[in-house]
């Protein structure tokens, strides 16, 4: 997918915002639509959406408050359109991530929205290709899997190694499982952007 001008990048922003304080008002586990179910109130009528948000792409939504990770959930679901997988990874960072409680009301005027777009995973035979930073990691051995996305090793200040090592524990492997020839590694990447970059000012990530 060609990255998203500014204005898109506001739009998948506002949807995920709004997705978020509609799901938190009501609070309803029922409530949460499927991805091809129509919009509830609040959120933006396909129709006045630029039509790349509607082509198919994975994305991940992260929640800060005060600086500190408040949620992080992300659908891999590559098949389905981009603006309703924001929408749907909203509400989960929101109110299903199980590191943490849920989101209250009277948290929303205080938390930060970062989206990241992802591209199709893609197999890393060797190790040695994983440049941290640039890639994002998943690693699966029997029934353990688990992903980082690239910002992650910026923000830890991390190499590719502790990268490897901090995706196995994340996936309660041993921290040299990436080592492992029956352990299966995918790399991607990613475009990210939060609400502070989508506005034209600087953040400290």
């Amino acid at each position: 997918m060609k990255p998203l001008d500014r204005s898109e990048q506001r739009q998948l922003l506002a949807i995920a915002r709004r997705a978020i304080e509609a799901a938190v008002r009501r609070a309803g586990p029922d409530d949460s639509p499927g991805p091809n179910d129509p919009p509830a109130p609040g959120d933006s009528p396909a129709g006045s959406l630029s039509t790349r948000l509607s082509e198919p792409a994975a994305a991940f939504v992260t929640i800060h408050e005060h600086g500190q990770l408040r949620g992080c959930i992300g659908l891999m679901r590559f098949e389905a359109p981009l603006r309703l997988n924001v929408r749907d990874a909203a509400r989960a960072a929101a109110l299903d991530d199980p590191r943490f409680l849920p989101v209250a009301e009277t948290e929303l005027a205080s938390l930060e929205l970062e989206v990241s777009v992802l591209e199709p995973p893609v197999a890393l035979p060797d190790p040695a290709g994983f440049v941290a930073g640039r890639h994002g990691i998943i690693i699966e051995r029997g029934m353990h899997r688990a992903l980082l996305l690239p910002q992650v090793a910026t923000e830890m200040g991390w190499d590719s190694r502790q990268m490897l090592e901090a995706v196995c524990r994340k996936a309660n492997l041993p921290s040299d499982a990436w080592r492992d020839g029956s352990a299966q590694l995918q790399i991607f990447e990613s475009a990210c952007f939060g609400e502070a970059d989508a506005a034209g000012e600087t953040t400290g990530g």
